[in-house]
């Protein structure tokens, strides 16, 4: 089965059925689910932004949280010291850079939303 590493940009759009959840369920599909350990810090923070944007949502959207951290989504350590040297190299956050870096050091495919983080995945960062 296929190592698929997931952002919190992609898993956001399906948790709260944004525009790209079918597409981001279609790549997600009979894939094993992994992310840095940081992947629910910034689902939390997506949730809480869209709670104070939509506060008669507020049971969908925890519900809709809490689905997702249902997911069998292996989360793995990260090797900061590299991720800095990858964020530095690809001009990205050490967040995003800590998806390629898991990226690379599984060898699996990582599903994003976000076009920067997407175009330095066609690279070899590690």
């Amino acid at each position: 089965m296929a190592i698929k590493i997931v952002d919190a940009s992609a898993l956001g759009a399906l948790a709260f059925g944004e525009p790209d959840a079918e597409a981001v369920a279609r790549k997600l599909e009979n894939a094993t689910l992994a992310a840095p350990s940081l992947l629910w810090f910034e689902m939390a923070s997506i949730c809480r932004k869209k709670l104070l944007a939509h506060p008669d949502a507020r049971k969908t959207l925890l519900a809709a949280f809490g689905w997702a951290r249902r997911l069998p989504i292996r989360l793995s350590p990260v090797d900061h010291d590299n991720a800095i040297l990858i964020a530095e190299a690809a001009g990205l956050s050490t967040y995003d850079a800590s998806y390629l870096w898991l990226a690379a050091n599984l060898q699996g495919e990582l599903v994003t939303l976000d076009r920067k983080l997407m175009q330095a995945s066609a690279s070899t960062w590690v």
